[in-house]
């Protein structure tokens, strides 16, 4: 008599089976090594040498640095009308209605810069340089990548500070090669 098995049973079976005849792994596919050479050192008469490993000349050359990826931020489609209903609001003067709009597109793209640049406009308009400081800054940590974008964060910090009197803050900030 065949011995009947529940299905998810027979599930997690087929399953097991898979993994191990498909030979998954976690760790990925394995790093090339540097091949090294080994060199023997001429000996001194009747002394016995160690064996001293150096590097092939592959491993020799210097590692030259890649040029920093860039990159261009855009909006997306829903975020974009966000942001564009928020300008309406602003130019009709409901600052509390363009928050609430830019508050949604950042739960959509929270990581975009340009979302956290006009926001920190945003808070520039309501007088709250201190939120627009956090604005700014938290823009130029995610412009990486963005000469735009980074630049853009640089003018919202920039007025931040000055809003806040530090404008020695604010200059320094203006000076860095990247903000031209």
């Amino acid at each position: 008599m065949a011995q009947e098995h529940d299905p998810l049973t027979r599930l997690a079976a087929a399953l097991l089976a898979a993994t191990l005849l498909g030979g998954c792994s976690l760790l990925g596919p394995p790093q090339p090594q540097s091949p090294a050479r080994v060199a023997v050192p001429p000996a001194a008469p009747g002394a016995s040498a160690p064996l001293a490993i150096t590097p092939s000349p592959a491993a020799e050359a210097p590692a030259q640095q890649a040029p920093a990826p860039t990159r261009q931020y855009l909006l997306g489609p829903a975020v974009r009308s966000l942001v564009t209903q928020a300008h309406a609001q602003v130019a009709h003067g409901d600052l509390p209605g363009a928050s609430a709009s830019l508050d949604r597109a950042l739960r959509i793209e929270p990581t975009n810069p340009l979302l956290w640049i006009e926001l920190g406009r945003l808070r520039l308009a309501e007088n709250d340089a201190h939120q627009a400081e956090g604005c700014g800054r938290k823009a130029l940590a995610l412009a990486s990548g963005d000469k735009s974008a980074r630049a853009q964060a640089g003018r919202v910090l920039a007025d931040a500070l000055r809003a806040q009197q530090r404008n020695q803050e604010a200059h320094d900030l203006e000076s860095q090669p990247w903000m031209n």
